[in-house]
C-alpha cells in the first residue's frame, strides 16, 4: 500500500520511514532541498515541493487511496495543504500533532475541508514503546544486579510459602532462570510441602522439585531468595533476605538487599516474565508452561486483581507453552474431597443481600477453604463469598467478591485485624485467627452460628455510610 507523509522535520520524517516502510510504500513531500538531498542519498524516498500547491500532490500522482499523512508542527498553512491534497484527489488524510497548539479549534476548522480527515498525536504514537523499553531498561538493570549480587554463591535458596500454589511453583522456577541456576545451585524449597491435587499434578507434570527445608537449613546456603511471599510470613525464622519478588502488598518487619514488589501485578510470574525478557534469557517451553499456568490461576483467568502487564505477559508467553499440558493440570481441580467442603458449607450457609457466608467445620488442609469460597461465588446472586474453617486450632476466614464492590482485604483487617493475622486484595481476602481468641471476641458459637456472625459482620460493613477507608493489609490470601 502507498503512502505519501508531508512533513519537514527530519526526525518525525526518519521516525515515520523506520514504522512505515516494513508495510507501506512511502515517500516524502518536504521544502528544503538541502533536506531532500540528506533524505534521498541515506535511502529515504523524499521530493521537493510546496505542500499548499495542488500540483505538488499531482507529480506524485496521489490517488483516492494513497494514505497522505500531514505532519502538524503548529505553524499556519495547515488548513491550505490539506485543501490542495484534497483537491489533487487525496481523501485518505491523516493529520499528525507534533505540536498540539489550539488542537480542538484547528480539527473542528479542518474537518470543514475533508470531514473524514483522521487525527493522530506522535505523543500518544510513541509513548507505549518509548516507556516499554524505558522500563525494559530499567528492569534489565535491577536484574543484572541481582545476577551479580547472587554470581559468586555456591547454594542459594529460593523460598516458597507454605503449600506452594502455582505462581509459587512457576515463580520459582523462573528465578533459577533469571539467576542462570541449575537445580544443584539454586534449591527451591518450602517449610511445608505440596498437597493440593492440582500443584501436585502440576510439579510431576513439570518436573518442579521442592525440597522441605527447616529454619537450621537458612544458615547452608550463600544467598536467599523469597518467591511469592515476604519474609514476614515465616513469623521472625528469616528477618534477612538477599531478594524478595511477590505481588502481595508490601509487609514490614524484614530487611532485604533487594525488593521487587508490585501489588498491582496479579501474578509474581507477571513479574519475573519481565526479568526474562530484560535480560533476553531463552524461556523453555516448560518454564513458560509453567509461567502461563500461573498467570491464569492466580488472576482466574483474567477475572480478578490483573492490570495489562498480566495480560502482556500471557499474551508473550502463549505461544511459548504448552496449551495442552495446562489443560491436563486444570483436570485436577475438583476431587470428592473438595465436593465434600462444598457440601459441608451449603448446610451452614446463610445468603442475605447477596452475602454468602458458610462454614465447613474442622479440616486437615487450609486450601479446602478458599477452594470452597471460590466455588460459592459462582452462585447466583451472590456477590461475596466468606468461608470459614477451623485447621489446626485456627480459624481460617477466606473471603472473595468480585471485585468492584468495598474491599474485602479492609473487611478482614476491620472485623479480625485485632484479635488475628488479617489483609489482602480488594476481590481477596484471608484472616488467620486462634479460635480462643475468636470465641473471646464473638462467644462460643456453633458453626451455624459463626457463619451467621460473619455475615452479619459483612452486611454491617457494606451497608457502612461511612466512606472507604483504604488500609494496609498484613497477610496475603493464600
Amino acid at each position: 500500500m502507498r503512502a505519501l507523509a508531508v512533513c519537514q522535520d527530519e526526525l518525525v520524517i526518519r521516525t515515520l520511514h523506520r514504522v512505515l516502510s516494513e508495510t507501506f510504500d512511502v515517500e516524502f513531500l518536504v521544502e528544503s532541498r538541502p533536506l531532500a538531498r540528506r533524505l534521498v542519498d541515506s535511502g529515504v524516498p523524499a521530493t521537493v515541493g510546496d505542500p499548499k500547491r495542488v500540483d505538488s500532490y499531482l507529480r506524485t500522482d496521489i490517488t483516492p487511496n494513497t494514505c497522505v499523512i500531514v505532519e502538524d508542527s503548529g505553524r499556519r498553512g495547515l488548513k491550505r495543504t490539506v485543501t490542495a491534497i484534497r483537491d489533487a484527489g487525496g481523501s485518505l488524510l491523516y493529520v499528525l500533532r507534533v505540536a498540539r497548539g489550539s488542537a480542538r479549534r484547528k480539527a473542528e476548522d479542518l474537518r470543514s475541508v475533508v470531514p473524514e480527515l483522521t487525527h493522530l498525536d506522535l505523543s500518544d504514537l510513541v509513548a507505549g514503546a518509548l516507556t516499554t523499553e524505558l522500563g525494559r531498561s530499567l528492569t534489565r538493570a535491577r536484574v543484572q544486579q541481582y545476577q551479580r549480587y547472587f554470581a559468586d554463591a555456591d547454594r542459594v535458596l529460593i523460598l516458597l510459602h507454605n503449600e506452594p500454589d502455582p505462581d509459587a511453583l512457576a515463580a520459582g522456577l523462573a528465578l533459577r532462570n533469571v539467576l542462570r541456576r541449575t537445580r544443584t545451585t539454586a534449591i527451591i524449597g518450602a517449610l511445608q510441602g505440596i498437597t493440593r491435587p492440582e500443584n501436585l499434578r502440576m510439579a510431576d507434570l513439570l518436573d518442579i522439585g521442592v525440597e522441605i527445608v527447616t529454619p537450621d537449613d537458612f544458615g547452608a546456603f550463600a544467598r536467599i531468595a523469597t518467591v511469592d511471599v515476604q519474609p514476614h510470613y515465616f513469623g521472625g525464622l528469616l528477618p534477612k533476605v538477599d531478594l524478595v519478588v511477590d505481588h502481595h502488598p508490601e509487609q514490614p518487619g524484614y530487611t532485604a538487599v533487594f525488593k521487587d514488589i508490585r501489588a498491582d501485578y496479579g501474578s509474581t510470574c507477571t513479574i519475573l516474565t519481565e526479568h526474562l525478557r530484560a535480560v533476553d534469557v531463552s524461556i523453555s517451553e516448560r518454564t513458560a508452561t509453567a509461567m502461563l499456568y500461573a498467570i491464569k490461576s492466580d488472576t482466574l483467568f483474567f477475572a480478578r486483581h490483573t492490570n495489562r502487564s498480566d495480560l502482556d505477559a500471557f499474551t508473550f508467553l502463549y505461544p511459548l507453552s504448552d496449551p495442552a499440558l495446562i489443560r491436563k493440570m486444570e483436570g485436577a481441580d475438583l476431587t470428592i474431597e473438595r465436593l465434600e467442603h462444598v457440601s459441608r458449607a451449603l448446610a451452614t450457609s446463610r445468603l442475605r443481600s447477596q452475602v454468602l457466608s458458610a462454614f465447613v467445620g474442622e479440616t486437615t488442609r487450609e486450601d479446602f477453604i478458599p477452594h470452597t469460597a471460590d466455588f460459592l461465588l459462582q452462585i447466583e446472586d451472590v456477590r461475596w463469598s466468606i468461608v470459614s474453617g477451623i485447621v489446626s486450632g485456627q480459624l481460617i476466614v477466606s473471603v472473595r467478591n468480585l471485585g468492584y464492590s468495598r474491599n474485602a482485604g479492609e473487611f478482614v483487617k476491620t472485623v479480625f485485624g485485632d484479635i488475628g493475622n488479617a489483609g489482602g486484595h480488594r476481590s481477596m481476602a484471608k484472616a488467620v485467627i486462634p479460635i480462643d481468641r475468636f470465641r473471646g471476641k464473638f462467644g462460643d458459637l456453633s458453626g451455624v452460628g459463626i457463619a451467621g456472625r460473619i455475615g452479619e459482620l459483612a452486611e454491617q460493613f457494606l451497608t457502612d455510610s461511612q466512606p472507604e477507608r483504604r488500609m494496609p493489609a498484613t497477610l496475603s490470601d493464600r
